[in-house]
């Protein structure tokens, strides 16, 4: 039996025409949410849990250093500061590049871009990292 993700990708699309390229590693896809107890006067059987706000993990990109890491460079020259970007879709791509599964989020903006060491006596391979908030899961796709 072959493993299916080990040919997985991700593909990075803000506002569902730039894209920022593929990625080999996405962390952060998660949102919690508050819970409020109310012990309502007379009920002496249970509390009342109430949902609260979410919270959403910043997401976390990673992957070897390509021609695709000046389109990222290019994105980040073009945000000012306090602008956030309206979409952005993540796509599970499959080692064929067809998509199997794809979450899309509103209000992104960049939080941090890490850039490879430039050291020739190191021997290991180049990454970039990008760390993206958002303002939570939207409905459908771009």
């Amino acid at each position: 039996m072959t493993d299916i993700a080990l040919g997985l990708h991700f593909k990075v699309v803000i506002d569902g025409q730039t894209s920022l390229g593929v990625w080999t590693k996405c962390e952060g896809l998660s949102v919690e949410y508050e819970v409020y107890e109310y012990k309502e006067g007379g009920v002496n059987s249970h509390v009342h849990r109430l949902p609260g706000r979410g919270k959403f993990q910043n997401l976390k990109l990673s992957r070897p250093v390509t021609k695709e890491t000046t389109a990222v460079a290019a994105w980040l020259a073009q945000v000012k500061p306090g602008m956030r970007t309206t979409t952005m879709r993540v796509s599970v791509l499959d080692e064929a590049g067809t998509e199997i599964a794809a979450w899309s989020f509103g209000s992104v903006y960049p939080v941090r871009w890490t850039g490879p060491t430039l050291d020739i006596a190191q021997n290991s391979v180049a990454t970039e990292a990008l760390e993206l908030a958002h303002g939570g899961f939207l409905a459908g796709g771009l």
